[in-house]
């Protein structure tokens, strides 16, 4: 498919709006893990908006399935959910609260178009996978999108469930790895370093691309690019940014599960205002 550049703009706003609506679910005070659901806003605004198959049904057997193993980014995920019509608007102010549906981590018992319960970092690439595999023997076409972190790669079931894809030959997965170098502790490359990656990837037999995780265009050309791969599953390496958007945030670890000061919070509301002048 050819994207115009109306196209990519639009998905620009949109990315603009998710960032807004985790704001709206992280008023200052409240703990949350804004970094890395910043560094994938513009991936679940290009999933979400224009690439995925999605229906006015969370539950329609036809849709494409996104999995958030790097489960704590799920304000990411919401932010879209909402837009979608899913849930009221209300429920971003009930955040990690016991009488809203919008928990921390995922939870598909409670929230409408999330598909698994995630965040125990690792397992959401098994689910995928085995999701991928049931969808085959159903006969249906869906296919299934899992968001990784690059600090998550740690977990060795990642690398089972990366062999596994492999050897069954899905080409219904598409996973996206979120780079942004930095995990609650410190920057990656400190704490547990993995190098090489793509090399990795591609000598577990997947179809790897590598972009910038920012420009949208090169988000929708690699997921185009693997929805064209057949006999294998896909792997897109997305550098990112710790808090994209949101200056006193980016590459800080503080930020990945963390609050902000009301000082912070009106910063980041003007980030927001500023982004939108501008998409």
């Amino acid at each position: 498919m050819n994207y115009t550049s109306s196209d990519i703009r639009e998905l620009e706003k949109r990315a603009v709006d998710v960032r807004a609506n985790i704001l709206e679910m992280l008023p200052p005070g409240k703990v949350g893990h804004l970094g890395g659901s910043a560094s994938a806003a513009d991936i679940a605004a290009a999933l979400y908006f224009k690439h995925m198959r999605v229906y006015g049904d969370p539950k329609d057997p036809r849709r494409d399935r996104c999995i958030f193993s790097k489960g704590h980014a799920v304000l990411a995920q919401y932010a879209c959910l909402v837009e979608l019509g899913y849930f009221d608007r209300s429920e971003l102010g009930k955040l990690k609260t016991l009488n809203g549906i919008l928990q921390g981590h995922p939870d598909n018992r409670l929230t409408p178009g999330i598909e698994a319960v995630t965040g125990s970092l690792g397992q959401g690439l098994s689910i995928s996978v085995g999701m991928a595999l049931g969808l085959r023997l159903a006969g249906n076409s869906a296919r299934i999108f899992c968001v990784i972190g690059d600090g998550e790669l740690a977990e060795g079931q990642i690398w089972e469930a990366a062999m596994a894809a492999s050897a069954y030959g899905c080409d219904n997965v598409c996973a996206i790895l979120d780079l942004n170098g930095v995990q609650a502790t410190g920057r990656t490359e400190e704490v547990f370093p993995i190098r090489d990656i793509r090399e990795k990837w591609d000598a577990f037999g997947w179809h790897t691309a590598e972009i910038d995780g920012h420009d949208m265009g090169q988000i929708l050309w690699a997921l185009e690019e693997a929805g064209c791969v057949r006999g294998k599953p896909s792997m897109i390496i997305a550098h990112t940014i710790k808090g994209k958007g949101f200056v006193f945030a980016e590459n800080r670890a503080c930020f990945h599960n963390g609050s902000m000061t009301e000082t912070q919070y009106r910063q980041a509301v003007d980030m927001v205002n500023a982004m939108r002048m501008e998409a």
